[in-house]
């Protein structure tokens, strides 16, 4: 129960199951019926529980850090889910983003795995954000401008471009004061405390200005009709950054996340990394874990990867 490694995972993969039911719903849709819990009428027509490429992608390089860091070996975890239904649900790959996709696809062809993501600007959807959680558990083993550096090349794999990379590095240095027992607000500010100096030069420096609405360090000032949930990485990083500054339980920013609409599971995913981190899983809802598929995996892939880190 007070495993933060197993709090952080079975909280990003609830958030991401209670946003696959309505992915790709408008905001405006979701206030007039708003998701409350595991719903059994959804987009995909997959039973309650049941989670998308986000959480099988984290649980895929989650499993690869149980062996030791080997980028290859990420890639080669990746390819098995997509082409064998390694760690999917319910053993049914049914959600991929185009540049993820294209990136797999490059690495079974025996591309490395340093050159197969794509490194051109309309590139920065939201795929390596998603599942980049695991690393931040490497906190208290390894110097931060290492695990940085890993941060980057993890999120190469399919995302290349200098700010999908710097939405990783930001969210994991966030997570990383989370794990170091802050509050949210003031995870937020060590957080950006800590990365902003790695990002002073080039090619980081210039994409500084994408990130102008979070390095103010007012984010969860803004209004809910300003915070945008499409899958942008910058609109995922600043909306899941929103939801869990502007709530106060995991249930109210998972919630918050799915009904602001438009990419619900992965803006859900990434805000209940944070939230279930920082409130613990005794806070999720037990009807809610209970619902998730594949729920003693997950536990058991926690347990490894918190034996072979720490």
């Amino acid at each position: 129960m007070n495993s933060k490694v197993l709090a952080g995972l079975m909280g990003l993969c609830i958030g991401d199951a209670l946003g696959v039911p309505v992915e790709f719903s408008t905001r405006e849709e979701l206030a007039q019926c708003p998701v409350r819990g595991m719903n059994s009428q959804n987009y995909w027509k997959e039973l309650p529980g049941t989670w998308s490429d986000d959480s099988s992608l984290t649980f895929c390089l989650a499993e690869s850090l149980c062996q030791g860091f080997s980028l290859q070996a990420i890639a080669d975890s990746f390819c098995c889910w997509y082409y064998e239904q390694k760690w999917t649900a319910r053993g049914r790959v049914f959600d991929i983003g185009i540049t993820t996709q294209m990136a797999i696809e490059k690495l079974h062809r025996g591309v490395a795995p340093l050159k197969s993501g794509d490194t051109v600007e309309r590139s920065n959807g939201n795929g390596s954000l998603m599942r980049i959680l695991p690393l931040a558990y490497y906190h208290k083993t390894l110097d931060f401008p290492v695990l940085l550096e890993r941060v980057h090349q993890v999120s190469c794999i399919t995302h290349a471009h200098p700010r999908s990379q710097m939405a990783c590095g930001i969210y994991i240095s966030i997570v990383i004061a989370l794990l170091e027992d802050g509050n949210p607000k003031v995870a937020y500010q060590e957080g950006l405390d800590r990365i902003e100096p790695f990002y002073q030069r080039y090619p980081y420096s210039q994409e500084l200005s994408h990130f102008e609405r979070i390095l103010s360090r007012e984010i969860d000032a803004l209004s809910i009709e300003s915070i945008n949930s499409e899958g942008y990485v910058i609109d995922t990083l600043e909306a899941s950054l929103w939801c869990f500054l502007n709530t106060s339980s995991y249930e109210q920013a998972v919630l918050e996340a799915v009904n602001l609409g438009e990419d619900t599971d992965t803006t859900a995913a990434v805000t209940g990394g944070l939230a279930g981190i920082y409130y613990g899983l005794e806070s999720i809802p037990i009807e809610w874990i209970n619902t998730i598929a594949r729920k003693e995996d997950i536990i058991a892939l926690a347990n490894h990867l918190e034996i072979a880190i720490y």
